[in-house]
Order: structure tokens, then C-alpha cells, then sequence
């Protein structure tokens, strides 16, 4: 079985945990402590691993970067069409995220970001099935 895990420092365990649920995602107690918080992206091996900034901190020697300075990586998910699109994100930047910068439209394919608390960004997505079939 291969799976994903995005891990990203967090702050507030709590609150980044409260912050991924509103985006529709839901926590894996199995794999949650004090620490950490696994956050099913999708129940086909894809999640995030919310750690907390110092314990995130023992599993290198490099300096924990802060992502509202300083952007390192984004993660982008795609989902089903334009509206769970725009819904998703409202629902981050109602939880207490922001949103970057304006939605990009490219007609097959619409792009909204929003960050979390802590400043990781995740891209929102969908593309034209059949513009994928195109390119195949």
C-alpha cells in the first residue's frame, strides 16, 4: 500500500485540528496525541500530519521555517467541480484561514488558495474532465 502524508508545523494543535475539519477533512484518532493530528485528506492514502512546532522540531537538526514569512511548499487538492471549490476555501477562511491572492480561472481548470492559521497554504482545484482526456 503506498500512502501520502503532508507533515506541517503547527502552533496551536487545537485550532489547526478545528481548521482542517471545517474544510470537510476529518481527524483519525488512531493517529492523534498531544503531538500530532492525522487529518484524512482521502480515505484512499492521502492525509496531513499536524504536528506541533517542537515536536515537529526533534525530527530534523534545520531550523523550523515559519510559513507566514517565508513560503517553502503548498499542497494542491483537487475536488470534484468549481462550487466545492469556492465552498471549501470560504469555509478555511471562515475557520480562521485567509485567502492569498484571487481565484485563477483558466476556463479547464479553476485554482483558489487559502492558508491555514499557521500561514501553510493549500490550493483548492478543479479541472475540466475532458480536458484531461485531451491531453491523454
Amino acid at each position: 500500500m503506498k500512502a501520502m502524508f503532508v507533515n506541517l508545523p503547527v502552533t496551536d494543535l487545537d485550532r489547526a485540528k478545528a481548521f482542517y475539519e471545517a474544510l470537510g477533512f476529518r481527524i483519525n484518532p488512531q493517529f492523534t496525541d498531544h503531538n500530532a493530528a492525522c487529518v484524512v485528506v482521502d480515505d484512499d492514502h492521502a492525509y496531513f500530519m499536524l504536528i506541533t512546532r517542537d515536536y515537529f522540531a526533534t525530527f530534523t537538526k534545520l531550523p523550523i521555517g515559519d510559513p507566514t514569512q517565508a513560503l517553502s511548499s503548498s499542497t494542491a487538492i483537487f475536488l470534484d467541480s468549481r462550487e466545492q471549490v469556492d465552498a471549501t476555501v470560504e469555509a478555511g477562511v471562515a475557520a480562521g484561514g485567509t485567502e492569498p491572492q484571487p481565484a485563477s480561472d483558466y476556463g479547464f481548470m479553476y485554482q483558489r488558495g487559502c492558508t491555514d492559521p499557521d500561514g501553510n497554504v493549500i490550493d483548492f482545484g478543479w479541472m475540466d474532465p475532458k480536458a484531461g482526456e485531451q491531453q491523454a
